[in-house]
């Protein structure tokens, strides 16, 4: 069956041809007419399978017909993330170049009065995240009375992010009578609760078992003793598989750099993708990586959900997902549009660890197959300019240890001099001298009270309680009799 059967006008089969696509995949191929229809529709498919093009699609057709107004956006999709939102705005420009329809997007990290003059214009296609869409509608600057049309993107990953909250402000803002459409590659209790809550009998389609994997895709678990020993694993998978290109994922930011900077000390061409950048870094790396200027891409969660870059021919899981279904997410981003991939995860021997690893395997009801760690002798070398590994450094300082006398702290003895020699002249000397008194260490004295005796001279060292006799004693009020005790008082009879 080919997209000309599902109802789409000649200009948008049109675009859709010299993107080059010829048949729809079966979300499409069910979504589409659906949507088409003018009925809500509760999308479940798993990633990778063309989601967006489901509902951008028939929304080019339905929007085709009508006028912006200022202010006023007359469909509103949301995504989770920035990436998501620019990816969702290309495939608009791709597909609706046969339309004169106008779109905006309201995303972070880019200037605000852009934004408000987009929306003064007037959009026909409005793509925002939550934060960033909440932002201009309580400054005023956006109204959302006109909107026709709702998309909740990725509504899973949604509430991952804890954007439910402002999801729900949004549909409480939006006029009753409007089209709505949630897609999802799991469906989680809270997301079945807000379908039910803001969705109008919707058509459920369900081209995939929830939280399922692809099977276009090559599953692998390598185990490891400690987590330390990951990086050089994962080195030496990147040396032996025949990586075209890959994304490395990792739980936290921090690992993300570090992770970058280890790769591109070793000689990778690699590029991070985090949280902390700033947008426009974002994008510009995501460009490198989609045009092969770069191999490797180091990334968080946020590079999990949705980016549709074509041909990634593995993923590799540095640290286990600690939800199951962002395992589901990851390994997505490679066996994508009928291509075969690769996915590894490499997990170490402690709790947290194996604690994930059950959890994924209990969600997808497979086993992940285990694979041994891959001899990589290449990673025994050290690196150019670069001294020699530890674990040869100790047995040449080691050897002479043995033999070497520990030298003295107070003085190390010249080269011109000999050891021994020097050792035993103090010995004979001593023996000869008397054996002196101990002077006392000399520290600093506490303020001394004023001496009257000047031509005596101050006792060396610290003074013992014995020196007090030589000062004048302290000058008490002795037989002196103060006057107001000599005042005579009368005494009451």
């Amino acid at each position: 069956m080919g997209f000309d059967l599902l109802g789409l006008s000649e200009p948008t089969l049109t675009a859709v041809t010299d993107a080059g696509y010829s048949e729809p995949t079966p979300i499409q191929a069910q979504a589409i007419p659906q949507v088409l229809m003018g009925r809500d529709v509760l999308g479940i498919a798993q990633t990778g399978t063309g989601k967006t093009a489901s509902f951008t699609l028939p929304m080019i057709d339905i929007l085709a017909h009508g006028r912006a107004r200022a202010r006023m956006p007359r469909s509103l999709i949301l995504e989770p993330t920035r990436e998501l939102a620019a990816q969702v705005a290309e495939n608009f420009e791709k597909y609706g170049k046969n339309h004169k329809l106008s779109m905006a997007l309201l995303i972070g990290g880019v200037n605000f009065a852009d934004q408000e003059k987009a929306l003064d214009r007037g959009v026909d296609v409005l793509i925002a995240t939550p934060g960033r869409l909440l932002d201009h509608f309580e400054r005023g600057k956006l109204l959302l009375t006109g909107i026709e049309i709702l998309v909740v993107d990725e509504a899973d990953r949604m509430l991952d992010m804890g954007f439910i909250p402002d999801v729900e402000k949004i549909c409480e803002r939006i006029p009753r009578q409007h089209q709505t459409l949630f897609f999802s590659a799991t469906m989680p209790p809270v997301i079945q609760r807000l379908t039910k809550q803001f969705l109008n009998d919707p058509k459920k389609i369900e081209v995939s078992r929830p939280s399922s994997s692809s099977t276009n895709i090559s599953q692998h678990l390598i185990e490891v003793p400690m987590v330390k020993q990951k990086r050089r694993v994962l080195r030496a998978l990147l040396r032996t598989e025949d990586v075209k290109n890959g994304i490395i994922f990792c739980n936290r930011k921090t690992s993300v750099k570090e992770t970058y900077e280890s790769l591109k000390r070793h000689g990778f061409s690699v590029g991070q993708l985090h949280g902390d950048m700033a947008q426009s870094e974002r994008l510009e790396i995501l460009r490198q990586f989609k045009e092969n200027e770069i191999k490797l891409l180091c990334a968080s969660d946020v590079a999990a959900r949705g980016l549709d870059i074509a041909d990634v021919s593995h993923v590799f899981n540095l640290d286990v997902p600690s939800h199951a279904e962002d395992y589901v997410h990851r390994i997505g981003r490679t066996g994508r549009a009928g291509r075969t991939g690769s996915a590894f995860t490499i997990a170490a021997k402690t709790r947290d660890d194996d604690k994930y690893v059950s959890a994924i395997e209990k969600m997808t009801g497979l086993a992940l197959p285990r694979t041994d760690v891959p001899d990589d002798k290449a990673d025994d070398e050290p690196l150019p300019g670069k001294s020699r590994a530890r674990s040869e450094k100790p047995e040449a300082a080691d050897a002479p240890s043995e033999e070497k006398p520990r030298a003295s702290r107070s003085r190390r003895p010249r080269k011109d001099e000999a050891p021994a020699e020097k050792a035993a002249a103090p010995k004979a000397e001593t023996k000869a001298e008397p054996k002196a008194e101990p002077q006392p260490r000399p520290q600093p004295q506490p303020e001394k009270r004023a001496e009257k005796k000047v031509d005596k001279p101050a006792p060396r060292g610290r003074r013992r309680r014995d020196d007090d006799d030589d000062f004048e004693p302290v000058v008490g009020m002795g037989d002196h009799m103060p006057a107001f005790l000599m005042t005579p008082v009368k005494l009451s009879k």
